[in-house]
């Protein structure tokens, strides 16, 4: 059973080694590129027209997770007399990618990029998504810039999209860039990142908008072969630095709505009994919920770094289950929003590891031009939601089957051990069955017990069964 947690390896075993290739097998996950899409990537490459606007002279910045080289984003933050501005260029794949070609084909039939265990499956061929079109330091790169405006209190006031060439300065790693802000010599861009996305979190709350703090686990080896898992907790400036992710993506979606054209991300609210089954979990993580704080209120209030807390937020990831993609051209979808960002949101800030962000970015330059939606993207637009939710279940069934193999080679030699767990969902139709989380290991699994299992109720479970070559891990009450 998934944690809903990104993975980070720090070993690789043959035991992990042959479990990916299988998981890779049974879910018939595409492999190499064919010959004909790399090669048309690399004439793209090489052949790419920069636009006619020329802001190289932003000193634009990257931040991400070390090692990365697909960067879909730059950014750099000023004050202004008024408040800030914010400059992000997202990678330009449409320059990369002409609609119907090799790339694109293989870009629809893919959807996303897959990551697992230190496995990455790419969306676009890694000549584009890792050189070409990424925005490394120091190259000049066709990018979607947008400029937005915010007021003292980070409200956005003004936004605008256009196609520019840019070049990034600085390559920065979430650590280097934590530890640098920490000291207090960071480059004033990354002291004004702060600063709005602290101002950011705050209209997150006012509007009612609640961001889970996921932490991310890590597998090593010990001395002995075994996998060991730990937690990770994310560092602030990973989310200063979504939050002008998520700022980009409320602008996109209302663009798009004022536009009559788009493609949001959306999420229905919570359904009232999930939020109550969550209620009894955080009683039996004896975690104090008071009955007058609502659900966003509340996951503010987690401290990812107790082992509880952490247990309480993988629980809470199950609130946000049933987002997808709505596309409208004319009358805006009955239900626009984003329940988990409590605002219309699209997703148009990954366009080297998402399919439909290439779609989307088009889409807010046409209205912010006053143009036509380019032809290819109007076309595209019907089918784009089920192929992306496609994509989402193969991504999906992709994560739940690392982790579960992951889980059952950390536990492989702990069968018969006994632990102190919390049921966190039961079966409606066989309530003998459910899920617990034990915290003291990070996992969350199958439970049965010869009677009903309590929801939310801390219990004594035996591991049953944790066997790496099914992927299965099985706790009994």
């Amino acid at each position: 059973m998934p944690s809903n947690v990104a993975v980070r390896v720090r070993a690789r075993s043959e035991v992990l080694t042959d479990g990916l290739r299988r998981i890779r097998e049974e879910l018939e996950l595409p492999g190499e590129f064919p010959a004909e899409v790399t090669a048309a990537a690399e004439e793209a490459t090489a052949s790419v027209v920069l636009p006619t606007r020329d802001a190289t002279d932003l000193p634009l910045l990257t931040i991400d997770p070390e090692g990365s080289m697909d960067l879909d984003q730059a950014l750099h933050l000023t004050r202004t007399e008024t408040g800030y501005r914010v400059h992000y260029a997202i990678a330009d794949v449409a320059a990369f990618v002409p609609p119907g070609g090799p790339v694109d084909a293989e870009a629809r039939s893919r959807g996303e990029t897959l990551y697992g265990a230190g496995d990455r499956i790419p969306l676009h061929p890694p000549v584009l998504s890792e050189d070409g079109a990424s925005l490394l330091p120091d190259q000049v790169r066709p990018s979607l810039l947008w400029t937005m405006d915010l007021d003292a209190d980070g409200t956005t006031t003004a936004v605008h999209v256009e196609r520019a060439a840019v070049r990034s300065r600085e390559r920065w790693s979430y650590e280097g860039a934590q530890r640098a802000i920490d000291a207090g010599d960071a480059p004033e861009v990354l002291r004004v990142l702060r600063e709005v996305g602290q101002l950011r979190i705050d209209q997150e709350a006012a509007r009612g908008g609640v961001s889970l703090p996921l932490p991310e686990q890590e597998v090593a080896e010990d001395d002995e072969g075994r996998f060991v898992l730990s937690f990770r907790n994310a560092l602030p400036v990973e989310e200063w630095n979504a939050q002008i992710s998520l700022l980009t993506g409320m602008a996109a979606a209302q663009l798009m709505l004022e536009a009559g054209v788009g493609l949001l991300r959306t999420l229905p609210p919570a359904d009232p009994r999930d939020v109550a089954r969550l209620r009894r979990v955080a009683a039996g993580l004896k975690i104090d919920w008071p009955d007058d704080v609502d659900y966003p209120d509340f996951v503010r209030r987690l401290d990812p770094s107790k082992p509880a807390h952490q247990a309480m937020t993988v629980a809470c990831t199950r609130l946000l289950r049933g987002s997808g993609h709505a596309a409208f051209d004319g009358e805006p979808p009955e239900q626009p929003l984003h329940a988990a960002i409590a605002a219309p949101y699209a997703h148009v800030t990954a366009p080297l590891r998402r399919l439909g962000d290439r779609f989307a970015g088009e889409i807010c330059l046409a209205a912010c031009a006053g143009s036509e939606v380019p032809r290819w993207v109007s076309e595209a637009l019907p089918s784009l939601p089920e192929l992306l939710a496609d994509s989402a279940r193969r991504a999906g069934a992709y994560e739940r089957a690392v982790l579960d193999l992951i889980e059952a080679g950390t536990l492989a030699a702990r069968v018969g051990e006994e632990f102190t767990g919390v049921i966190t969902s039961v079966e409606e139709e066989r309530p003998e069955r459910g899920v617990v989380l034990v915290t003291a290991i990070g996992v969350e699994a199958r439970v049965t017990s010869e009677r009903r299992l309590p929801l939310g109720t801390e219990v004594t479970v035996r591991l049953a069964a944790a066997d790496p070559g099914a992927r299965k891990v099985l706790f009994t009450r």
